[in-house]
């Protein structure tokens, strides 16, 4: 199943993100909205944290809470890709420390499909429409 989204252009640098019912406020400038680059961001770092919480829940570990920061260094010229992540996962509880360890390496090897969707080789097809 694919998964869509649509966003309506607002004004300036603003667009309104659309996932079903869900709906989001993006800002190029990232005054009146999350940037863009923000975005990715906190969507590598959700999807590997249910990756994570998932396999604790899992292996019968007792998650109580979890942080997970996300930073990013990037290119200076355009294009201003990301070229360098550093996350950091702040689990609570009784968590056994190996097994969370394991878990994150897991997420980020094998699981975590936004990080996975960084590759270069992903295929892009491109539409353009203008209507008068």
């Amino acid at each position: 199943m694919a998964n869509e989204i649509s966003l309506e252009w607002v004004d300036d640098l603003r667009f309104e993100g659309r996932a079903g019912s869900s709906i989001v406020a993006i800002d190029g400038n990232g005054d009146l909205g999350t940037s863009p680059v923000d975005l990715l961001l906190q969507s590598i770092g959700s999807c590997a944290g249910a990756d994570v919480a998932d396999i604790l829940k899992k292996g019968r570990q007792d998650l109580q809470g979890m942080t997970i920061e996300v930073s990013a260094d990037r290119r200076v010229d355009h294009p201003r890709s990301v070229k360098r992540l550093v996350m950091k996962f702040k689990i609570r509880g009784p968590v056994d420390e190996a097994k969370a360890r394991r878990a994150v390496d897991l997420s980020l090897e094998k699981y975590c499909s936004v990080f996975h969707s960084l590759r270069m080789d992903v295929a892009l097809d491109v539409d353009v429409v203008v209507a008068p």
